[in-house]
């Protein structure tokens, strides 16, 4: 009892608003099922590191030495997994793609704007504006290489919207567009590409961003690691490992890792407010810009593009191209856009990357 006593005299009220935050992550992981593999953890986690004289907060800093501290093993680990889940063929059959995913990184640079304005120093305000990337391992990368006082709520808030997908999105979206619009069907032209073309994508991507972008050589180089394993052809156990069990796995040690900078002292400040903030102005804005591009788009072409699939421009892979398709079923039960949202996502998954690998190359 008289531990119970001098522990409780410990503990503070910032502790107790991170048990709620933390159950709060809990909740969102199991009752909405918002990418429980990484919310669970990061609840939980968040608990851990602030119950008074907690003994797991020297294990989870361990994690954070190894996976995040020195060298972001962990993101880029992930992205092997991430890469060998993604498919190219519905981008590489219609390329004209990629511009959306190029439109829908503007709210990097406008939230890079917005965090100066809000008298962040440059490395914060940059690190903060990749958050519109919508891309929780290149929100890491960027925020560690640039030496970010605000990495926490970084991590944090990168992760949290990505998992809010489905609910941020959707009004944006329909905010932008017209019924008519959302009902616009477009045609799956059925072409393939040869596996040649896919073996060489992801090396001839990888060449092209090491000489635009060479900061971003580590992302993008372990991103299309993983895409060469899945469509070498003589890998494919490999293949499957990295999909489920490397992804599963290191997606759980990131989420419990990143509850290692949670603590109330650290994560309870003004500015967290504020970032997490210019995190959902990042996704209104990239959401927003990926949808006007294919309006403009409409205006000169002749078979029209449903505007909804710029949305999933954003690298929340593939949560934001099933949004789209989701919509797209609501307003037409027979309007099917999974395969051009799909090949819009992963052009955004590619321009996010790159993105970042220019914000080191400015402000590093």
């Amino acid at each position: 009892m008289e531990v119970l006593y001098e522990t409780l005299l410990l503990l503070s009220w910032k502790q107790v608003v991170m048990w709620v935050i933390g159950g709060l992550l809990i909740y969102l992981a199991i009752s909405k099922e918002m990418e429980p593999t990484l919310l669970l953890p990061m609840g939980f986690g968040a608990i851990l590191v602030n119950l008074p004289l907690s003994g797991a907060i020297e294990v989870i800093d361990i994690l954070f030495d190894i996976g995040i501290e020195h060298g972001e093993l962990f993101p880029l680990i992930l992205f092997i997994g991430i890469g060998a889940m993604i498919d190219f063929e519905p981008l590489l059959t219609n390329p004209k793609l990629m511009f959306f995913g190029a439109a829908a990184q503007f709210g990097i640079f406008f939230t890079l704007c917005a965090a100066s304005f809000f008298g962040f120093e440059i490395n914060d305000a940059a690190s903060i504006a990749i958050i519109g990337a919508a891309d929780g391992p290149t929100s890491i990368f960027v925020a560690k290489a640039l030496d970010s006082n605000y990495l926490a709520a970084i991590m944090v808030a990168a992760y949290s919207y990505m998992a809010l997908v489905p609910i941020v999105q959707p009004p944006i979206i329909k905010l932008c567009t017209t019924k008519a619009e959302r009902k616009i069907r477009m045609t799956y032209s059925g072409k393939t590409v040869s596996k040649r073309t896919k073996i060489l994508f992801p090396i001839v991507i990888t060449a092209i961003v090491g000489l635009v972008a060479p900061d971003a050589v580590a992302l993008i180089g372990f991103l299309m690691f993983g895409n060469l394993i899945r469509e070498c052809g003589v890998l494919n156990s490999l293949s499957e490992t990295a999909q489920k069990v490397l992804a599963n796995l290191i997606t759980i040690f990131l989420g419990i890792t990143i509850a290692a900078r949670m603590t109330a002292n650290e994560f309870l400040r003004v500015e967290t407010g504020i970032i997490m903030g210019l995190g959902l102005v990042a996704f209104i804005v990239d959401t927003f810009g990926g949808v006007m591009l294919a309006k403009i788009m409409n205006l000169f072409l002749k078979n029209k593009i449903n505007p909804m699939i710029g949305a999933a421009g954003i690298s929340a892979f593939p949560m934001s191209a099933r949004v789209v398709h989701k919509l797209g079923l609501e307003e037409d039960n027979q309007n099917f856009l999974l395969m051009h949202s799909i090949g819009v996502n992963v052009s955004g998954q590619v321009a996010s990357v790159i993105a970042g690998g220019l914000i080191l190359a400015f402000f590093s």
